[in-house]
């Protein structure tokens, strides 16, 4: 089945968590969960499921506030992220994508649910954009990245924009050396002049660097395309 559609996956505390799916027309090369904080899809990010799903990749997209019980949280981390990962995970090897295939995206706290991901999962590929949390822990039940991403599993790739005040210019140059330690691949990138989020012109457009726009969106198909195979 290609195109656009929505499904369940089995958690398992006996929950479902929803999901909404793009898959490429012909063969999938892999699958890629994207993390995100939207109550309702907007149509950037339906955008760049779309890109990816163009590139060749089944994209997930799990509603993380399945859990909400009339009270809607403002992030999702600790073993109910894992959990519903780990639910898009079993539906796309379910339908024969290996493991090794499979990577996760995310954006501002939802990239801090990704990187978190990479150190809880072996995937094949981790991307965040512009993850706040670097050495103050979202909530309760994350984990600052600082003391995250030495445990990573999967080969991340972190992209900041150097003048966001949510990851001051110093704190990423300690994230950049903590990833190092890792035993996987890393790299962290900042963008000059950029106040937040180098992938999305639509965050800053004063600023914006065209040229630094596209550098992002390449990096992130690109860190794809060198790891999920």
């Amino acid at each position: 089945m290609s195109g656009v559609y929505r499904d369940l996956a089995p958690v398992h505390d006996t929950t479902r968590v929803p999901l909404t799916v793009i898959e490429p027309d012909g063969h999938t090369r892999g699958g890629i969960v994207v993390l995100h904080e939207s109550r309702e899809f907007t149509e950037p990010l339906l955008e760049l499921m779309r890109s990816l799903s163009e590139d060749g990749w089944t994209v997930l997209a799990p509603d993380l506030f399945h859990r909400s019980n009339g009270v809607a949280p403002d992030k999702v981390f600790g073993a109910e992220l894992f959990a519903d990962f780990d639910a898009c995970f079993d539906w796309l090897t379910g339908r024969g994508v290996f493991r090794d295939c499979i990577g996760v995206l995310g954006f501002d706290s939802a990239g801090t649910a990704a990187a978190l991901v990479a150190t809880n999962s072996r995937i094949g590929a981790a991307v965040s954009v512009a993850c706040p949390g670097i050495e103050s822990a979202l909530t309760p039940q994350a984990i600052d990245l600082v003391t995250a991403v030495p445990d990573l599993k999967a080969p991340w790739l972190g992209l900041f924009g150097a003048d966001d005040p949510r990851t001051p210019a110093e704190q990423v140059d300690r994230l950049r050396d903590a990833a190092a330690r890792a035993d996987v691949a890393t790299l962290v990138v900042t963008y000059p002049g950029l106040h937040h989020r180098p992938d999305h012109p639509g965050f800053d457009p004063a600023a914006l660097d065209d040229v630094c726009v596209v550098d992002a969106q390449t990096r992130i198909f690109d860190w794809f395309d060198s790891h999920l195979r």
